[in-house]
């Protein structure tokens, strides 16, 4: 008989995975995820990359609740309170155009019934944060790509939660643009310590981000690997120049081609 896996210490992961699929049944039922098994960590930043369509995107919803799994377990260790558990931002930053930069910082504590004053206090922190002191009440649509970028990592931070769920959150900014977020995210989140879990189809940022990355398989998408970043912290862009870097980000573009490939055969 095989030994059985020790089970996860649920004192130190916030999420833990087990066997999970997920199934979509419409016209035709579209295999999205298949056996995936993981242990976040608290306080861990996670990184996942794979070919379209994988289903990143559904392995991050069903984290954070907005999807449920056809199978499997998810055992989310986060203790319920006001705020919700898990916050989320998405590549198209996804503010409120009817709101200004603090009402749309401050809305998740607004809608956790947290008082005004101590809300928008929060908020101008956090306005603060991501360099947007000066634009409190100004409008989205007056605001470059990468300021509502930051407006919604700014709101996902205020809203306390202890984990962040970002959905390719830098994948629409320019080569620059992205270059400085990623630098402030990674400052942002060396001050808070959320567990973090971000979609990316980049190799390098990955790298410059996380503290594992998950490889997946084309789909239904499965857990080819997981790798360990061995870069200590603090982190910038600089690190991209080392020989170790690019010997990493070499090994895990071998690991995916093939699942690439394979991912454009059917789509």
């Amino acid at each position: 008989m095989a030994p059985t896996a020790p089970a996860p210490d649920t004192a130190v992961h916030d999420f833990v995975v087990e066997h999970v699929s997920k199934v979509f049944v419409g016209d035709t039922q579209v295999h999205a995820l298949s056996d995936i098994n993981l242990q976040l960590a608290n306080g861990s930043f996670t990184c996942i990359v794979g070919p379209s369509g994988c289903g990143k995107s559904t392995l991050l919803r069903i984290l954070g609740e907005l999807e449920t799994a056809t199978a499997g377990t998810v055992h989310i260790n986060i203790p319920d309170s006001k705020v919700p558990r898990a916050a989320f931002v998405f590549q198209e930053h996804g503010v409120f155009p009817w709101f200004t930069v603090l009402q749309n910082v401050a809305f998740g504590e607004q809608m956790a019934s947290v008082g005004k004053r101590s809300r928008l206090e929060h908020a101008q922190r956090w306005i603060a944060e991501v360099g947007l002191t000066g634009f409190e009440h100004a409008y989205p649509h007056q605001l470059s790509g990468g300021m509502r970028q930051r407006i919604a990592i700014a709101r996902a931070f205020a809203t306390g939660s202890p984990a962040l769920l970002m959905d390719e959150p830098l994948g629409a900014l320019d080569a620059q643009t992205r270059m400085l977020m990623q630098e402030q995210l990674v400052r942002l989140w060396e001050g808070e310590r959320k567990t973090v879990v971000l979609v990316t189809h980049s190799i390098e940022e990955a790298l410059l981000l996380g503290d594992q990355i998950v490889v997946m398989s084309a789909r239904p998408g499965k857990v080819k690997n997981i790798i360990d970043v061995p870069f200590g912290r603090p982190r910038d862009v600089g690190i991209e120049a080392s020989p170790e870097f690019g010997q990493m980000k070499q090994e895990i573009w071998e690991s995916l081609r093939d699942e690439v490939q394979a991912s454009m055969r059917f789509s």
